[in-house]
């Protein structure tokens, strides 16, 4: 069931298991269009823009020969209609498309001038998103990606685009931030609050029910393979770290990877019903209680609903 529409991660460099699996192989998976669409428009000037495409085209690179394309674009001031009709274009139609990092309130702005300045529709933008959501393909936030891609940004007063519904991700998470995730869950109480460290993220699909009701899959993706010995300190997943997340009454829980939960929402939106299935274990579990249930497959709970 698990091919995300939205992959949202945070990492240190381009660890091997979640670019390669996540990210190349599904662009691959493509026959004819085996494109990955790059935007470092969250990065400031036309150099720090550069830098940061950089980062992600030597990996990228590595694939060139199976196919992998490669198109990037750069933000500047003498933007023209065709630059902007481009854009759109490639947002619509490449396989997997990328918002990298830098300042999340900075990327919002400029994501949405591009489309009101040439079409008078500031919402061009994350409609265009929704609309390769609604045809399954895949959309990626790494770092200030991340947090647009969801509901809040973890550390602006941001409204992002929120295609992973009801979620907020706190960045670079480590030892000794636990506080901010446990302040962001109490904030945004409708929402469910994770803290990824360097190397992890979470893959997600959404579906409706039999019912009519609309359900969210998450898969938690854990990367411990970068392996250069000088990066060791940036690489938390290495050092043993997991998905970290704390309810709304203060309880934490750490996800591993390869852990799911699934949520349920109610017809109006505003309930909604939660379990969690780590691993190793048969059943999933009731995400309130934390104990086991009789079901054993998403699909069980999906149909039930």
């Amino acid at each position: 069931m698990i091919k995300p529409t939205e992959l949202v991660y945070s990492s240190h460099d381009r660890c091997e298991f979640l670019h390669r699996h996540y990210i190349v192989d599904r662009a691959l998976e493509s026959p004819f269009n085996k494109s990955v669409f790059y935007l470092p428009l969250s990065s400031g000037s036309w150099g720090d823009q550069h830098y940061s495409a950089g980062t992600f085209s030597w990996y990228f690179d590595r694939f060139r020969a199976a196919g992998l394309v490669q198109h990037d674009f750069y933000w500047s001031d003498d933007l023209r209609l065709q630059d902007a009709e481009l854009f759109f274009q490639r947002i619509a139609d490449c396989e997997v498309v990328i918002l990298g990092g830098g300042s999340t309130v900075l990327g919002l702005e400029r994501y949405g001038e591009l489309g009101r300045r040439f079409y008078g529709d500031p919402d061009r933008f994350v409609r265009t998103l929704r609309e390769r959501q609604a045809k399954g393909m895949l959309t990626v936030g790494f770092s200030a990606g991340a947090d647009q891609l969801c509901e809040h940004a973890c550390s602006d007063p941001a409204i992002c685009y929120g295609l992973v519904r009801n979620v907020v991700v706190r960045l670079h998470f480590e030892h000794g931030v636990e506080g901010h995730v446990a302040g962001l869950a109490r904030e945004y109480s409708d929402c469910l609050v994770f803290g990824l460290p360097n190397d992890s993220g979470l893959a997600v699909v959404n579906g409706s029910t039999p019912k009519g009701a609309s359900w969210q899959l998450i898969e938690f993706v854990i990367d411990a393979s970068w392996d250069k010995p000088e990066d060791q300190w940036h690489i938390r997943t290495r050092q043993g770290l997991r998905i970290e997340h704390r309810y709304r009454d203060g309880r934490d829980w750490q996800f591993n990877g390869g852990d799911l939960l699934l949520r349920v929402f109610s017809l109006n939106g505003h309930s909604e019903q939660t379990w969690i299935k780590p691993i190793h274990e048969e059943h999933w579990r009731n995400y309130e209680t934390q104990e086991p249930s009789a079901f054993l497959s998403a699909e069980d709970i999906i149909q039930t609903l």
